[in-house]
């Protein structure tokens, strides 16, 4: 069986050249890129990477690639990662690190942003089976709740909690996860609107970032731009 996440990273390695930053995000496609960059020792020797991902940084360490610490990323030439969906436009849900906020200021420091995954993850129109993820800051955390019930009254509100743990997931950041699942798909910019509520510091729509997605599947590699899903 065919292996379509590694072959969208496979594909991935064509845009990669000699002295660039490349940023990565999180995910097994992007573990399958790392593998395929570890390979080419000579490219690999002459790149610099940059992730959000805690899993991501422990995966790049046993390869001795030279990695950046977060703060000290100021330029990405190319920055990669997956997505659990992706529309026409190229906007992206990216729900389940529960570290977008630090993937999208990846992405924004990047001269492009690519999508790599397999072919599920193109869908015509984002839809509600994924939630749209807010982190929120633990003092506004009521109003946020009651804006929401407020406003988008047939949303379900889940507060993300912890596995390993008692009590809440804390980001990166010191602040708390609400995944809100609509009730029925939303339009693209009433979910972006989200971010404008006071105490949500962002969300995990990615809008008008992505300038590209590589996608496997069945019919072959395809390289896609904003309005040619």
């Amino acid at each position: 069986m065919t292996d379509f996440k590694l072959e969208a990273a496979k594909a991935a390695m064509q845009f990669i050249k000699p002295g660039q930053t490349i940023g990565v995000g999180a995910g097994s496609t992007i573990a399958n890129l790392l593998g395929f960059i570890a390979v080419d020792k000579d490219l690999a020797s002459l790149l610099t990477f940059a992730t959000s991902s805690f899993k991501t940084a422990q995966l790049i360490s046993p390869y001795n690639f030279r990695l950046l610490g977060s703060e000290h990323v100021k330029h990405i030439d190319i920055y990669f990662d997956g997505c659990d969906q992706f529309d026409a436009q190229l906007n992206a849900l990216k729900c389940g690190g529960g570290i977008h906020t630090s993937e999208k200021i990846m992405a924004s420091l990047a001269d492009e942003f690519i999508l790599i995954g397999d072919a599920s993850k193109r869908i015509a129109k984002l839809d509600n089976t994924y939630p749209l993820v807010l982190e929120v800051l633990p003092i506004a955390l009521h109003l946020v709740n009651k804006w929401l019930a407020t406003f988008m009254p047939a949303a379900k509100i889940n507060m993300r909690m912890s596995t390993q743990k008692d009590g809440a997931v804390i980001t990166e950041n010191g602040n708390y996860l609400l995944d809100v699942f609509f009730a029925e798909s939303m339009p693209i910019d009433e979910m972006n609107s989200l971010k404008m509520v006071p105490g949500v510091v962002e969300h995990s729509l990615f809008v008008g970032l992505a300038s590209k997605a590589i996608i496997a599947g069945e019919s072959g590699i395809k390289i896609l731009e904003p309005g040619t899903v």
